[in-house]
């Protein structure tokens, strides 16, 4: 798998479940101990068994002094992109910008409905992703908000605070559209290996790179593979 002129980094995988939240936390401390660059906590907020996401990654950035964290990947259904937006910007200040932001446009679409949330069509999720991404940017950018889209809509929002640094915006998608989209709009891929075998990441990093090639030189993105 190419490198695309970026360092390799190193991450690790957390797991949120509740059983024994200290445990979780020394984890977190050994890990940036040792040196890794990112920690991965996913978003399912629907499971009983494990704790919030994103305030299990506020904890970590806490309890930690330079590894990076995300979620894998926030859930966007249940996490409205204007607010995502605000904690992620939150978190970064608070960290001193070690916070970077994992997007994806749903999945298990049954606990969504149990949640309170539209269950979405394949299409619509895809649109969702899209406005979200636009939606996002702008208020790190710190831009008033006017946006009137076939999802979301919001006139007149006032961003704020700006994050520490240029969050990452990475997508964790796994169709063909989805992964165009990713070439085009988003700064990394993560992609689960459950579903996602070696065989079939390359596959999809050449269909990412297609869309890309149109991008202006100074673009790209990174692949990131939990461990």
């Amino acid at each position: 798998m190419a490198d695309y002129g970026h360092e390799i980094q190193f991450g690790f995988f957390l797991d949120p479940a509740i059983g024994n939240p200290a445990r979780t936390i020394e984890l977190a401390r050994i890990i940036d101990d040792l040196g890794y660059d990112l920690i991965g906590v996913q978003d399912h907020p629907y499971q009983q068994k494990h704790l919030d996401a994103m305030s299990l990654i506020g904890y970590i950035l806490a309890s930690t002094e330079r590894v990076r964290v995300f979620p894998d990947v926030a859930n966007l259904p249940l996490r409205p992109p204007l607010m995502l937006a605000k904690e992620a910007a939150t978190l970064d200040q608070l960290s001193g910008g070690r916070f970077e932001l994992g997007l994806g446009a749903g999945a298990f679409w049954d606990a969504i409905k149990a949640m309170g949330r539209p269950v979405r069509e394949p299409k619509e999720a895809i649109t969702s992703l899209k406005e979200a991404t636009a939606l996002i940017r702008a208020f790190w950018s710190g831009q008033t908000i006017r946006h009137n889209g076939e999802v979301y809509q919001s006139i007149g929002a006032r961003p704020g605070p700006v994050p520490a640094h240029q969050i990452g915006l990475w997508y964790g998608v796994l169709g063909p559209r989805a992964l165009r989209m990713t070439g085009e709009l988003a700064d990394g891929w993560i992609p689960s290996m459950a579903y996602v075998p070696p065989a079939k990441a390359a596959i999809s990093n050449a269909i990412i790179d297609e869309a890309a090639r149109a991008l202006p030189p100074s673009a790209g993105y990174t692949t990131l593979v939990p461990m």
